[in-house]
């Protein structure tokens, strides 16, 4: 059984969260979605960057730090969009994370990564917030810092392509990222059982 901490988007904590949650649920291990907004969410990517700045970017890493305190060193960090910002402030101090696992968005390699480290890195291409050339840069960043980085690319998507609720899903390439989240999930369960 794996803990996972799972970090909204922009738009706050949404059902696009609980459907992520409740699918890794299904697959047997806990997971954790902490609400940086206390409560408010946006209804537009400009809206959710104003609700972003007024409640202060300090204050939404402070909030995600604190969530985090009951829950085991070994947690995978996992980010939606806004979120893999998130995870980028939070890695260097969960240098026991399992693993790492970035929805639409990429986060900043840490300086002390632990080597080995497995990333699942799920972005659309082209996209706006985490454009062709950052991805394969992100891509080459990781393999020089020992990272065990898959990422994968959804040709023709929008940004937040895994979401119904807006213009940007794709049934598909959701369908898709989610069976490969699940398999990542597996894959670090099945390694630390040493089967």
């Amino acid at each position: 059984m794996t803990t996972v901490a799972l970090f909204h988007s922009v738009l706050g904590l949404r059902k696009v969260e609980q459907l992520a949650c409740e699918r890794m649920r299904a697959a047997g291990h806990i997971v954790v979605a902490p609400d940086l907004y206390d409560g408010m969410t946006a209804q537009s990517v400009d809206e959710g960057f104003d609700l972003m700045t007024k409640i202060g970017w300090n204050t939404i890493c402070g909030r995600a730090t604190e969530a985090l305190a009951l829950i085991p060193e070994n947690a995978v960090l996992a980010g939606h969009s806004m979120g893999a910002g998130v995870v980028s402030k939070i890695w260097p101090d969960r240098m026991r994370a399992s693993g790492i696992i970035l929805l639409h968005g990429l986060a900043e390699i840490p300086h002390n990564v632990r080597r080995g480290i497995p990333a699942s890195v799920h972005v659309a291409d082209p996209d706006l917030f985490a454009p062709p050339g950052d991805v394969a840069n992100w891509s080459n960043l990781a393999q020089k810092a020992g990272i065990r980085a898959e990422v994968f690319k959804y040709p023709n998507a929008g940004h937040f392509y895994t979401d119904e609720a807006l213009p940007d899903y794709d049934p598909i390439s959701s369908q898709r990222t989610w069976a490969r989240v699940l398999e990542f999930l597996a894959s670090i369960e099945a390694g630390r059982s040493g089967t």
